[in-house]
């Protein structure tokens, strides 16, 4: 075909690869059968030989096996060997069965088939291929795959299968496509062109990278195939002056540097122990072994040992659900080979600093406790009472609980409503930039201390993280960012979504910084724009911060049980933090605040081993669940039946046109690739996360919290957030395709349900259906912006910024005889809205959906917060008892309340670290 030599649309070549080898069976198939062709074969074949080059199973002697075949018209054999790969390939049993070295006499057994590994070992060996980028013609990688073979020992702990290439493009191509590749040995001396037609590869690598035809030498190519994938070790060889190479800066990405291959073995040895490195889980290795002791116990944890379940005669049956070894690896005690989560110095500690290597932070806390703890441990840590934190007003209620803990004043900013869903997106940057010009305007802005964004929302909106940090340094040189990823921990293991974290970001600043052209940039911005530029030319510019005067400090919550292997509750504090060395106490002394003192050993093994996962499978793993997501996407949007009634929203749906700078329309328009995916992530201010799909459930009548209960009560689907006329569905590295046809399965029954009833209901059915639909798709309420706080509790604020105390007013609350409580639908409430005294809430009330705090303690409440309120149809109201009514401060309290907290003096400094050096 004339398509079979491009490598258009190579990113969907990973996760269709088996399909397309189902497709060449059916055409071998209906050859063998007498009802296909041979070219029926040759062009199915022709659509996947390319990417087959990137992959080492079947591999070049069993492809040309192949070929060999269907040129003698052998369509017997043909129908057999394609059977045999599309379901060795589906199936990965490539990856661990073991096959002879010798073919039979019948031909059935083939020296390629599957890995080499040594028979009789017990245990399974895991299994991954390694990228050999050389300059050697391809006459002679068969003679270099069969060395690297020869190399294999017995003592090995993992097995792998080289995987060769000959320029710099190809090398790209496969370890895009190849996400088993996990280690690259790169040669100086690769042509730059690949010799297949690959025009969105290239326009890809224009818009990422540049023009790197100039510059295609190996420490080039091992610094992009690291920026890709950084799980990938890169071993460089080269015949030239080793040390000189070994010297250049360059040569930092790379894990080791060989001169030539005078030393295979080593190089082969080098290999197997980066792998080590990562596959080792330091905690969890010494909990197995822990459990392999025999143990006497005299501490307070009864089930440790699992004496008094196994014994038992009334709680046996849960021995017998979890296991024996949950109950071997439980303890209380942090001896014995065990560490202390609040205090590690060994195993735990070791698993910490892992992470932050595998995450890219200077360090890794683990949090028990979930996120909402992180949340809290951050915030008490930086922020001191009188300390003014801008954060978006529809984070989790972790971040407004941390604030009233410590005293931090919110500097509430809005995120851009989308009001016929009852959902928010995230908070534009000019609406971040307008506060801190506001508090620079009147002399405040050191006080301000933190900025707090939720990245990736609820429902999937991806900051331009890199953008709002170095707008936001360009203001204020020192201030510390929180970007609360409890969705999108996953996203650090995808090249698309990476720069989009608070790490990503955070390692491009830094080079940026190192980088003397920066200094150069800030320069130029200078004078283009004056000594005293004005405020709306500060708004209407992308900033470029003073790198000389930066101190770049981000932190990053991750809730790791969301998207990795992980317990429930697993969580991750990212630091890094340039000036943590004067935060590191008060930091530890929030881990002390806020950690329990027995934290569960199975989820802090869990953290470690979803850490190792994802080094080592990450990649693919997060490929995949985008790939389900771009399929789920496709398939209610186009299905006949189910599109008339469902809709998984694009991002024109939830991202506004002004947010998408680039052009981006969504992923499943016509003539979209790649390239222009690349784009978006890159430019625009929002980018949608294609993991996360927000299913219209409105136009089949339902609201989302029918249709979740409706889902999960008959047909044992679950589904996350919901909102009032929508659903979240969430693809992961756990869902498969068998999850994709269960899901469709359902979505069509449920269609013919409704098509049934307005079948045999008649006229009235379909005028029923149509009032309900309508009242769900339209007549929606506004969504409700925060007002402002009541000036009781704004005695050190400023005149044109609404931060608050809203401490002194949670607590206020605590004394009853401080509160009344007003029915929802009173008149009272209308009077009092209109002629005062002021409503002001005294607590927080969060509905469900949309889940965000509508009001907050010491809000001064409004037209746009009650009327919301009154036409919210769900049973979920945190901080509400309709019995009640609404919990609001006395007008009379309020006259003699007053704002306690003081601003920190010299906020802007950072805090000295008083305390004694902790012991390594």
């Amino acid at each position: 075909m004339a398509t079979a030599d491009r490598i258009d649309n190579f990113l969907a070549m990973q996760s269709a690869r088996s399909d397309r080898w189902r497709e060449v069976l059916t055409a071998a198939q209906q050859w063998a059968s007498g009802q296909g062709s041979r070219a029926a074969v040759e062009d199915s074949l022709g659509d996947i030989s390319v990417i087959e080059e990137f992959h080492a199973y079947p591999g070049v002697r069993l492809m040309s096996r192949l070929r060999e075949k269907i040129a003698a018209g052998d369509a017997g054999a043909t129908a057999e060997l394609v059977s045999r790969f599309a379901n060795a390939i589906l199936t990965k049993a490539y990856s661990h069965q073991v096959e002879t070295d010798q073919a039979g006499e019948s031909g059935d057994a083939l020296p390629e088939l599957l890995p080499s590994v040594i028979a009789g070992r017990d245990a399974r060996r895991p299994y991954f291929e390694v990228l050999l980028v050389t300059p050697q013609p391809p006459s002679r990688w068969a003679v270099l795959s069969a060395e690297l073979r020869r190399l294999r020992r017995v003592e090995d702990s993992f097995v792998y299968e080289p995987v060769i290439v000959g320029s710099f493009e190809d090398a790209l191509c496969a370890a895009i496509v190849n996400p088993q590749i996990l280690a690259v040995i790169v040669a100086e001396g690769v042509p730059f062109r690949s010799s297949h037609d690959a025009p969105v590869l290239r326009r890809i690598l224009d818009q990422t990278m540049g023009t790197l035809a100039a510059d295609a030498s190996a420490l080039r190519l091992a610094g992009i195939l690291k920026n890709l994938r950084p799980d990938l070790d890169i071993y460089v060889t080269t015949d030239r002056a080793v040390e000189k190479l070994a010297s250049d800066p360059a040569a930092a990405c790379a894990t080791r540097i060989f001169y030539a291959v005078e030393e295979l073995l080593e190089l082969h040895l080098a290999v197997l122990e980066g792998i080590q490195k990562r596959f080792e889980t330091p905690f969890f290795d010494n909990l197995k072994r822990y459990a392999q002791r025999p143990i006497g116990t005299f501490h307070a944890l009864p089930i440790a040992r699992g004496k008094s379940v196994f014994q038992s005669e009334w709680i046996r049956d849960m021995g017998e659900f979890y296991g024996i070894n949950l109950f071997l690896a439980e303890s209380s005690a942090t001896t014995g080979g065990l560490d202390s989560l609040l205090e590690p110095t060994g195993n735990i500690k070791k698993a910490q600093d892992m992470a932050a290597r595998a995450f890219g932070a200077d360090h890794v806390f683990f949090v028990t406790n979930g996120t909402s703890t992180s949340n809290k441990m951050v915030v008490q840590a930086l922020v001191a009472p009188g300390d003014i934190v801008i954060v978006d007003r529809n984070c989790h209620k972790s971040h407004h609980y941390g604030l009233v803990l410590n005293g931090g004043q919110p500097l509430y900013v809005e995120a851009f409503p989308l009001t016929q869903y009852s959902m928010y997106g995230a908070v534009p940057l000019q609406s971040i930039k307008k506060a801190l010009l506001d508090l620079r305007d009147e002399g405040r802005l050191d006080r301000l201390r933190l900025l707090d964004l939720t990245n990736c929302t609820f429902d999937g909106h991806m900051y331009n993280t890199r953008r709002v940090m170095e707008e936001c340094l360009a203001i204020k040189p020192d201030l510390i960012f929180l970007w609360d990823e409890a969705w999108s921990g996953f996203a650090r293991w995808s090249p698309f979504l990476r720069p989009r974290t608070g790490m990503g970001a955070a390692a491009a600043i830094e080079s940026w910084l190192q980088d003397p052209a920066s200094v150069a940039a800030y320069e130029k911005q200078q004078k283009d724009m004056g000594p005293k530029p004005s405020r709306e030319k500060l708004m209407t510019t992308r900033l470029v911060p003073d790198p000389r005067k930066v101190r770049l400090r981000v932190y990053q919550t991750n809730s790791t049980h969301k998207s990795m292997s992980a317990i429930r509750q697993g969580s991750m504090v990212l630091v890094k933090d340039v000036d943590f060395g004067s935060v590191e106490s008060q930091f530890h002394e929030a881990i002390f605040t806020h950690a329990s003192t027995s934290p569960n050993q199975q989820l802090i093994a869990s953290l470690d081993v979803a850490r190792r996962q994802m080094e080592l499978e990450g990649y693919g793993l997060v490929m995949n669940a985008i790939s389900v997501a771009l399929k789920i996407r496709a398939i209610v949007n186009s299905h006949p039946v189910i599109s008339k009634y469902f809709k998984v929203l694009g991002a024109d749906e939830l991202i506004p046109e002004v947010f998408r700078q680039s052009g981006f329309v969504d992923y499943l328009v016509p003539g979209t690739t790649w390239a222009d995916i690349v784009k978006s992530m890159r430019e625009d201010e929002f980018y949608l996360d294609p993991t996360r799909m927000t299913l219209v459930c409105g136009n089949a009548g339902f609201d989302g919290t029918q249709f979740k209960g409706l889902l999960a009560s008959r047909f044992n689907i679950q589904v996350n957030k919901t909102s009032r006329n929508s659903v979240l569905l969430q693809s992961n590295i756990n869902n498969t395709r068998s999850d994709i046809a269960h899901l469709v399965r359902v979505l069509v029954e449920i269609c013919g349900e409704i098509e049934e009833r307005f079948a045999t209901g008649g006229e009235g059915e379909r005028k029923g259906f149509a009032a309900r639909t309508k009242s769900l798709m339209h007549d929606v309420p506004d969504l409700p912006n925060f007002s402002r706080f009541h000036d009781a509790f704004r005695g050190n604020a400023g005149k044109h910024t609404n931060e608050g105390d809203m401490r002194t007013a949670f607590f206020m609350a605590y004394d009853e005889s401080s509160c009344e409580y007003v029915p929802l639908n009173s008149p009272e409430i209308n009077k009092r809205l209109e002629k005062g005294p002021d409503l002001v809430s005294a607590n927080f009330v969060i509905p469900y959906p949309p889940g965000f705090p509508i009001m907050v303690p010491g809000q001064v409440l409004t037209q746009d917060a009650i009327g919301f309120m009154r036409k919210l149809d769900v049973k979920e109201i945190h901080g509400y008892e309709s019995a009640k009514g609404l919990k609001l401060i006395r007008p009379d309290k309020l006259r003699h309340a007053g704002a306690t907290s003081k601003p920190r003096k010299n906020a802007s400094k950072p805090r000295k670290n008083t305390s004694k050096p902790r012991k390594k």
